[in-house]
């Protein structure tokens, strides 16, 4: 089971989501997505958003859930949370159920939290919600998603790399043919004093 919040300190609603144990928690750990941050608590950014730039009222809405949904953490005032993007997790067959380390040291955050905010907390238990997700075909949904809209942008581009060599090739023929006309027989012919008139320079008089 996995629980699911909603977030409405930004606008659009932003949404957390946590495993009900650990257990649930090796799940989400398995099938998280590129664009999911980690504590704890588990949150889905949106198009655009980055790890390191969460806006603080949605940044103090996860730690205040973390620390709520930690054994330890919730009786205790002060307490240090870290968050990092999902990619940087790293999970290998020693570590006990739950347990993670880090690719990175460097894409590691934190925040403090002192003391529990209720206000917060209860906002949030108010939007949870219960669902049973088959979570390894969301992320291959994701990922067939993902690889389609590469497969996309990479056709785009090749698009516009044949178009922008086909003008480069049209200027160079032109640059290269723009005095083919001048030059034509029929140009020179006319252009020729050979033919004209022996008082043709009278006109210039």
């Amino acid at each position: 089971m996995v629980y699911y919040f909603t977030s409405n300190a930004v606008s659009p609603a932003a949404f957390i989501y946590v495993g009900k144990d650990k257990f649930e928690n090796e799940d989400l750990i398995k099938f998280g997505l590129d664009h999911d941050v980690c504590a704890h608590v588990y949150l889905r950014l949106r198009e655009g958003e980055t790890w390191d730039n969460i806006p603080e009222p949605l940044l103090e809405d996860c730690a205040q859930l973390t620390k709520a949904n930690s054994i330890d953490g919730n009786k205790k005032d002060n307490i240090t949370i870290i968050y990092t993007p999902w990619s940087n997790l790293q999970k290998d067959g020693s570590m006990a159920t739950g347990q993670v380390s880090f690719h990175n040291q460097k894409l590691v955050k934190k925040v403090l939290v002192k003391v529990r905010e209720n206000p917060i907390v209860n906002r949030l238990n108010k939007t949870r919600v219960e669902k049973f997700p088959d979570l390894r075909a969301e992320k291959e949904e994701f990922l067939k998603k993902k690889r389609h809209d590469e497969r996309k942008m990479r056709e785009q581009q090749q698009t516009r790399d044949k178009q922008e060599k086909r003008e480069r090739e049209q200027l160079k023929w032109q640059k290269d043919h723009a005095y083919d006309d001048m030059f034509s027989p029929e140009n020179m012919e006319a252009s020729s004093n050979q033919d004209r008139d022996a008082d043709f320079l009278d006109d210039f008089m």
